[in-house]
């Protein structure tokens, strides 16, 4: 049904039955990085794959993104059907990549999954699903990443750059503008992830600052 009111879902779901089930990850470690928009994900991300002579990957895919615009104007269930997907067929181009190389993602299934919490719960941060729920797990049949790092910065800040960017918004850049408590919702939901939980890391001093902190803790978790 969605395939006839929206012609792209059937290129998404023909792209997603050619994926192989329970992808492996080749020798290479897999780092996603998350966090909200202006936190410096895609400058860091760049000076990472650039530093380890990395392949550099971004949710959703390269080869369905063209579409994020068609889905983003659907119905939330839909929308987030586009991103899920994404995801898994992510996956397939991770599982690929990291039998070559290192492997930087720009966003994967925590964002999926903490922007998803914070639309389905209203109030504040106490009315999210309470810490050890299964809405936190990492699915089981996704390929996971070796380390995720959770770029965070000063509200205040984050606005400041995007200022900056001028950049045209997404629907919830804009929500997480206009509403704090949206902001809220999605950040503690990317702290409450687990099975790998998100490694926080403060984005908010000089570039050359935070690649050192991300490099240390790339050291640190991953076989270098």
């Amino acid at each position: 049904q969605c395939a006839e009111r929206i012609p792209e879902a059937e290129a998404v779901l023909d792209l997603l039955e050619k994926c192989p089930e329970h992808q492996k990850k080749g020798g290479f470690p897999v780092i996603v990085f998350e966090g909200l928009d202006a936190t410096g994900k895609t400058t860091v991300t760049q000076a990472v794959k650039d530093t380890l002579n990395g392949v550099l990957l971004r949710s959703p895919p390269a080869s369905i993104s063209q579409w994020r615009t068609v889905f983003d104007d659907e119905p939330t269930p839909i929308k987030r059907a586009f991103y899920a997907a994404g995801n898994y067929i992510l996956a397939s181009e991770i599982a690929r990549a990291s039998t070559q190389a290192p492997v930087i993602i720009d966003r994967y299934w925590h964002s999926t999954a903490a922007y998803t919490i914070a639309t389905e719960t209203s109030g504040k941060v106490q009315d999210l699903p309470p810490a050890q729920d299964e809405v936190y797990q990492w699915p089981e049949d996704l390929l996971k990443p070796d380390l995720v790092l959770l770029l965070t910065v000063d509200p205040d800040e984050r606005v400041r750059r995007l200022q900056h960017r001028g950049l045209e918004k997404t629907k919830e850049e804009a929500e997480l503008e206009a509403n704090s408590l949206f902001r809220q919702r999605v950040e503690e939901s990317y702290r409450r992830m687990v099975n790998p939980a998100c490694q926080e890391v403060d984005a908010s001093p000089s570039k050359e600052e935070v690649l050192k902190t991300c490099l240390q803790l790339i050291k640190k978790h991953c076989a270098f």
